[in-house]
């Protein structure tokens, strides 16, 4: 086991004795038991601990080495070492002996975890117990928690609902027995449905019971107010279909560019007096789990839907500007520069009365999505937002290169799918019936708009193009990704990090080896607790030295288990130059499957996914090319985007490319999906526990895809320009795949795997198409890090 602690500061003694002081580690009786020496000190720290039922005052079930237990160790008198701390300290944090450490040689299982343990050869006086004791109380359990934090949530404090830092985060000091539920409905600027009034956006507030004003953790979830899983489905469209020849044009960008239209001149809703306190509550539905974290520890947490959905009005409209204007109402009124009202007829109006005024915006893909885009915005209020798997280019999303693309394992999405699976104004029968009519017109223009008969890039694709309004970013940005999330891919994120390196905000990014999850749980990163420093400095202005102290690029290793690395930058390696003339050449592939196979593929992708990347099959040789390298000598770190430049022709006037990057070699590689460690993390005092998770090795496989990239051949120039394609005509293009950060180990080989349909992303046409390749006019450029 090794755990990465990347969220714990260092500390003067004064400031570590003020700290121990207010959480009761420093009172009359400790400070009593310092001037007998290092052993009664000890002594009386643990008998104060054990005022939680973390920890036990039965001394002689710990040992301090394999002969002695603490209680004849204490009563002996010795001094204490680093030997005895280390023992007594991994069974503090729950590790087992003999499975985790040997109390022959504690210090190095404490080394092999990880463990931020102080550290001083030879015996220790009254001062070293105490620094090893701060210490101790920041070092993550075996369990998942700090110490201090599992101390706290088995009762070692009485919630005080007034805010407690330790080493610069927020405890958990707040009673969530009494958390207060409330509802308010933001007036926005929109009119999204057209009847002339301004659009009420309906907001959920859970806070905790405090005198004090606290921050807002916002999370903008179109899903929250409920899904329409059977109606979305109905309208997945169908996939299997034939590539269409598109219309050459001489299309400029400055020609499809989103322009805003006027705004209009709409009706304020009546207000007719003011409350101090809401009238409506409401009842809990499933909530993030970051966002549980943090109600313990003082801050409030908002959710809202946004226009078009369940109790508010408008029309739901995905990734829109108005969606994302109707949740930058909400950041305003909880910085306390926008009118809400108790509920949507009175008029009387509220405000945040709670609130500090300092709001983060949180939540992963749709949720982390809207975040980022209103981040954009440049609203006051906004401090920080911590975005996961987060969209920052809807058409990168749905579409690329001028192909329809599906997400990874959602074949026949698009954005009036998803926009149908959270129009939740359907779930009330009166209002669906009121405005089931202006809905469906509604849909019938976005699915225009959207044009999935060319895949081009167009205005409506430009307005849900939030890089273009990265300039207007002022809150600082924690970004979160998945090298593996073949949903919200990797292009998503690392588009927007190149953007903000441009700015003068703190940017802090995390990439992953898993698919489209949350990391806060994980058991080998202490993601949690760097979120609680972060959201300690930004929204409440603790001088813990946030900024400094979190790595600006945490990478997740791909070779070994809870192996977590800081970088420098991501992406900006000089690419090297691969030449593919090292076979014959022209090389052809062609697209066309029998009926049988067609049929399979398409009821079972990733069937066929393992197959085209298998090097020894032979049922699909026909429709790809494969290119490998000489085994590696020495391992090879790909850093960035991975271009394929090309010359190729297709047998007809339509083409696609597809291609992935693999790594073949046998090799015990991560799971994508954390797995359950068989624990769970409190998120309080008894407060909203959730499984402690963790990547692990699986079994032995021959091969991985690193990365994966598609192109329409008509599109070659860009995404809304489109080029003549002329039958057995070569072309020039260049294909960019995902962007990576992979570790190829040594003895591998790396590969590209080159082929037309991809039967989960791209249209299944089954056309008989045959492409070649003239290899000596064809290269990989691969941007590899010298190696050192």
């Amino acid at each position: 086991m090794k755990i990465n602690q990347f969220g714990v500061i260092e500390t003067t003694f004064e400031q570590k004795i003020n700290e121990l002081t207010s959480i009761g580690f420093y009172d009359e009786k400790i400070q009593a038991a310092i001037s007998k020496g290092s052993v009664p000190l000890l002594q009386a720290l643990l008998e104060q601990a054990a005022t939680s039922t973390a920890v036990t005052t039965k001394f002689d079930d710990y040992m301090v080495s394999e002969q002695q237990d603490l209680a004849t160790f204490l009563a002996t008198g010795q001094q204490v070492t680093v030997r005895e701390f280390d023992a007594l300290a991994l069974q503090l944090l729950n590790f087992l002996e003999s499975i985790d450490y040997t109390l022959a040689d504690p210090e190095k299982a404490v080394a092999k975890i990880g463990l931020p343990l102080h550290n001083k050869p030879g015996e220790w006086d009254t001062d070293d117990v105490l620094n090893a004791w701060y210490d101790l109380l920041t070092t993550h359990t075996k369990g998942g928690l700090q110490l201090i934090d599992e101390l706290v949530s088995h009762q070692y404090f009485k919630a005080t609902n007034q805010s407690l830092f330790f080493n610069g985060k927020a405890l958990a000091t707040f009673d969530t027995n009494q958390l207060i539920k409330e509802v308010v409905y933001v007036e926005t600027d929109l009119d999204t449905d057209d009847d002339g009034v301004k659009d009420l956006v309906r907001v959920d507030i859970i806070r905790p019971t405090t005198s004090q004003q606290v921050p807002t953790l916002f999370t903008a979830s179109p899903y929250y107010q409920g899904t329409n899983d059977v109606q979305s489905d109905k309208k997945l469209h169908d996939v299997n279909v034939p590539l269409q020849r598109k219309v050459p044009n001489d299309l400029t960008y400055e020609d499809i560019a989103y322009q805003p239209a006027a705004p209009k001149k709409l009706t304020a809703h009546e207000q007719t007096g003011e409350a101090t306190t809401a009238t409506e509550t409401f009842y809990p539905t499933s909530h993030v789990d970051l966002n549980n974290y943090f109600l313990s520890r003082g801050f409030a947490v908002a959710y809202s839907s946004g226009v078009g959905t369940r109790y508010s009005d408008g029309m739901q409209d995905t990734g829109s500007p108005e969606q994302v204007i109707s949740m930058q109402a909400v950041v305003e009124w909880l910085a306390g520069n926008r009118t809400a009202f108790v509920d949507r007829k009175s008029g009387v109006t509220i405000k945040a009365h709670w609130s500090n005024g300092k709001v983060a915006m949180t939540g992963k893909s749709y949720l982390g999505t809207l975040a980022t885009a209103v981040a954009t915005t440049g609203v006051a209020g906004l401090e920080t937002v911590i975005s996961e798997a987060a969209i920052s280019d809807y058409y990168q999303y749905y579409r690329d290169n001028g192909l329809v693309i599906a997400p990874g394992g959602f074949p026949g999405e698009d954005m009036d799918v998803l926009a149908e699976l959270v129009y939740s104004r359907m779930q009330d029968a009166g209002d669906w019936h009121r405005t089931k009519t202006q809905w469906e017109q509604f849909q019938k223009q976005t699915v225009i708009d959207m044009d999935r008969t060319t895949g081009n890039y167009n205005t409506y694709w430009d307005a849900r193009n939030y890089l273009k309004n990265v300039s207007n970013i002022k809150a600082d940005i924690v970004m979160v990704h998945g090298l593996n999330d073949w949903n919200v891919k990797p292009r998503q994120v690392f588009r927007l990090y190149q953007k903000l390196q441009e700015l003068d905000v703190v940017k802090k990014l995390y990439l992953h080896q898993g698919q489209h999850i949350y990391i806060n749980n994980n058991r080998s990163l202490d993601f949690s607790d760097q979120m609680n420093l972060w959201l300690s400095y930004k929204l409440y202005d603790v001088e813990n030295h946030a900024g400094e102290q979190l790595p600006d690029l945490t990478w997740q290793s791909n070779q070994a288990p809870e192996t977590w690395e800081t970088r420098q930058s991501w992406g900006t390696t000089t690419p090297t130059k691969i030449s593919l003339a090292n076979v014959q050449t022209p090389v052809s592939y062609t697209d066309k499957q029998t009926k049988l196979a067609y049929t399979s593929y398409s009821q079972d992708y990733n069937r066929w996914r393992s197959l085209m990347i298998d090097r020894d099959v032979h049922e699909l040789d026909h429709s790809r090319v494969v290119f490998l390298q000489p085994k590696q000598k020495q391992d090879l770190l790909i850093d960035g985007e991975v271009s394929l430049q090309l010359r190729i022709k297709s047998s007809t006037n339509v083409g696609l490319v597809s291609a992935m990057l693999v790594d073949y070699g046998d090799a015990s590689r991560l799971t994508t999906k954390p797995v359950p460690q068989g624990s769970q993390i409190d998120r309080g005092i008894n407060w909203q526990p959730t499984p402690l998770v963790e990547f692990q090795q699986a079994k032995t496989t021959p091969n991985k895809m690193i990365t994966i990239g598609h192109i329409n051949m008509q599109n070659r120039e860009n995404a809304w320009r489109v080029n003549d394609l002329r039958p057995d005509e070569y072309v020039d293009l260049t294909l960019t795949l995902q962007p990576t950060l992979y570790q190829l180990t040594a003895g591998h080989q790396l590969g590209i795997v080159i082929y037309g349909t991809d039967f989960e992303m791209t249209v299944r046409g089954n056309q008989k198409i045959t492409y070649t390749i003239d290899t000596k006019h064809s290269q990989l450029l691969v941007p590899v890090v010298p190696s050192e």
